[in-house]
């Protein structure tokens, strides 16, 4: 068992929570779905987790064999925790996850988001039909970490990483670029105020960022 608790009940959703459903388990495996990453990138990425609770979650997770843990070779020689074939299955889960949350009346769209967490809104919130017929390419530059992004007719990818000749390149914390595609905020006022640099062909740019959204907020009950 991957935690202490358990439901005791045979419903495989009982036994995915006894896996995964203590607090904080969750955001360590989506901060691992985009490749593996040491102890201290997982702290930093997760900044309201303490080094306790860390260590107990990936400890829970690795024996529950969600996460496992190996050594870069050189010259990295460095520790990692990364997902399991098994454990990479929950991509979609927590996609989906997350958009059901972000219809929540109570979510704060303008909160803190780590630059794992801003790629996998951007998987799940890619507007296919908006994409019909755009061909472009992308670098992401979210702080430390890079990324490259593809449109082509209605499919997006994008993965860890550069690439070669991007029509445009976008480089801002995640926050900043999470505000201009999801909050409204205007892309020549965060330019003028550097929150983000924009290289490239600016109308390629306008368009990318037109193709995401987040869904409409869930109706509120009404008492009677």
């Amino acid at each position: 068992m991957a935690t202490k608790r358990s439901y005791h009940d045979a419903c495989g959703t009982a036994h995915a929570l006894d896996l995964v459903g203590e607090r904080w388990a969750l955001l360590v495996v989506r901060e691992l779905l985009l490749g593996p990453k040491r102890y201290g990138d997982l702290r930093a990425d997760l900044p309201g987790i303490s080094t306790n609770v860390l260590s107990h979650r990936l400890d829970e997770l690795e024996e529950a064999g969600v996460v496992y843990r190996r050594t870069l070779p050189p010259p990295a020689n460095a520790r990692v925790y990364e997902l399991t074939e098994w454990g990479l299955e929950l991509e979609p889960i927590i996609r989906a996850l997350g958009r059901w949350g972000a219809r929540s009346p109570a979510h704060q769209r303008d909160a803190s988001i780590s630059p794992t967490s801003f790629v996998l809104s951007l998987r799940t919130n890619f507007d296919p039909e908006a994409a019909s017929g755009v061909q472009a390419v992308y670098e992401l530059h979210l702080g430390q970490h890079s990324f490259h992004a593809r449109v082509a007719d209605g499919v997006f990818e994008i993965d860890r990483g550069t690439t070669s000749a991007p029509d445009a390149t976008i480089e801002g914390p995640p926050d900043a670029l999470a505000s201009v595609i999801y909050g409204g905020r205007d892309m020549t006022e965060a330019t003028h105020t550097s929150d983000l640099a924009i290289k490239g062909d600016l109308t390629a740019v306008e368009r990318f960022l037109s193709l995401f959204s987040l869904p409409e907020p869930a109706a509120q009950a009404v008492q009677e």
